[in-house]
This record gives C-alpha cells, structure tokens and sequence, in this order.
C-alpha cells in the first residue's frame, strides 16, 4: 500500500464513513449485544502520536478497539485478508493496512509511521496473531521500534472476554459481556538497542496481562 494511502483515507467521505461504522453499528453493538464496559479511557493522550497496543483473541478486537478511542485507529493486519474483496474494502475502510507476518515488512512499517504523522492512532497486536485466552507471552518488538522511530506514546490495552465471542464451528457472534481497559501510556525506547527494545515490550506486556487479570 502506497505511504500516502492516509492522506486519501482521511478524505471527508473516508472520514465520514469510519466515524458512521464506528457511532451507528460496532459501538451500540459492544455497549448492548456484548454489555461492554470501558475502563480508563482519561488514560488516552492527547494530541500525541501514539501505537495502540494489546493483546488479541478474536476478529472483532480492531473494531471494538477503535468503538472506545477518540481518535481513528489504523491496524496492521495480515496481507491475506486483502485478497477477499469485499473485506478488504471493509478493513481499508476501518484504516487497517497489509502486513506480511513473520517477515521484516518494511511497507507497513512505512504505512504505520505514516499514519502518525497524518493523525491516526496506530494499532498493533503485540503477539502478532489471536491467542486462545488472550494472554500474552510471546511479545513482538515491532511496536516498540515503531515507537524508537516516532517517540510515539505506547498505550496498553486488555481486551477481556473477546476469546469467546466465536466458537468453532459458531459463524454468528456469540452475546458475551466484553471489558476493556485502557492503562497509563508507556515511554517510547530512546535507542534501537535490542536490549532496551525488549525491556519496553515486556513491560507493555506485562501491564496488558495485569490489566487483562482484573476481569470483568
């Protein structure tokens, strides 16, 4: 995806039609079919550059993430997704973007660092892929590299209860209370040393699962 993919996204109709999607469907969605509760939302900066990182157990976790942000949110997702024509107008719509995983993929690093610059959030799954229960005990560097580069704010977010909402063999969303909370911002690293990035990875790890063990 081309790094001026944003500026085109933050077009009036672009604009219009996230913030639609976002008011009129996934949030009144979260707050009755899912009886979400948000915790720690005067925990988002403001008018900072900052990468959204959590954990992740489920499809719906980007846009129920952007339903409790005060500002759009771009999400790395895997290229494969894509390819199914219309879920990629969809995710594109919602602000994610391609990424190849298990690989250094330079272009969404780009696209990432990008919408920082045009005024997104950027959102990154720290594992990098759903996990069953929604803990975290593999953690990515790309967020804090990402964050190296920028200075941008790390801000760690548990998403509780999203690992039941599908069911295999389930092709409709199961009604399951959902909780989020939205902890303190993290400092960014102040070197690409692989020694300070880890150190600020596991602590954005461990604030997540901490977040993630207070339950509904």
């Amino acid at each position: 995806m081309e790094n001026n993919s944003f500026k085109k996204r933050e077009s009036i109709l672009s604009f219009i039609l996230y913030h639609l999607l976002k008011i009129l469907i996934v949030h009144p969605l979260f707050l009755t079919y899912f009886r979400g509760k948000v915790y720690g939302q005067e925990n988002i900066p403001k008018g900072k550059p900052v990468i959204v990182i959590s954990n992740h157990s489920s499809y719906l976790d980007p846009p129920l993430i952007s339903s409790c942000m005060n500002r759009p949110v771009a999400f790395m997702a895997k290229e494969e997704l894509f390819k199914i024509p219309l879920l990629a107008q969809a995710i594109r719509l919602c602000g994610a973007y391609p990424v190849k995983r298990e690989t250094g993929d330079r272009g969404a690093i780009k696209s990432a660092i990008n919408a920082l610059k045009n005024g997104w959030l950027v959102g990154i799954f720290l594992q990098g892929t759903r996990t069953k229960d929604g803990s975290i005990d593999k953690p990515k560097l790309g967020a804090a590299m990402i964050a190296n580069r920028t200075q941008a704010l790390l801000l760690p977010i548990s998403l509780w209860g999203t690992h039941e909402i599908l069911k295999k063999g389930s092709f409709f969303p199961i009604s399951v209370p959902l909780t989020i909370r939205i902890g303190k911002p993290v400092e960014p690293p102040q070197s690409n040393k692989r020694k300070e990035l880890e150190e600020v990875t596991q602590k954005c790890a461990d604030r997540i699962n901490q977040l993630n063990s207070l339950g509904r």
